[in-house]
């Protein structure tokens, strides 16, 4: 499960699950700190860092059956992307 914080709960926008069944919230991305281009990745969705629950967000586009996710970087700075099928997307 990965859940948002607490604090982050005023900017989420939404909420989805993976084909498996796990859950994750997204908020806007925010351009003022982001290295990627807003226009390709407008959102952050929640994951969950470590085995003892400790929480950070990924740069993504949450789409209504797929969500787009930079999971890494390669060795020139360009964003290593997984796509991953979304069900039961909601928004808020």
């Amino acid at each position: 499960m990965s859940l948002a914080n607490w604090d982050a709960m005023p900017r989420l926008i939404g909420r989805f699950e993976l084909t498996n069944g796990v859950p994750f919230e997204y908020e806007l991305n925010d351009p003022a700190d982001s290295w990627l281009p807003v226009v390709d990745y407008p959102h952050r969705v929640h994951v969950q860092t470590s085995p003892i629950g400790e929480s950070g967000w990924r740069y993504a586009r949450v789409l209504k059956t797929v969500a787009y996710m930079v999971t890494d970087e390669d060795c020139y700075g360009q964003p290593v992307i997984e796509k991953w099928d979304v069900k039961r997307h909601t928004t808020y």
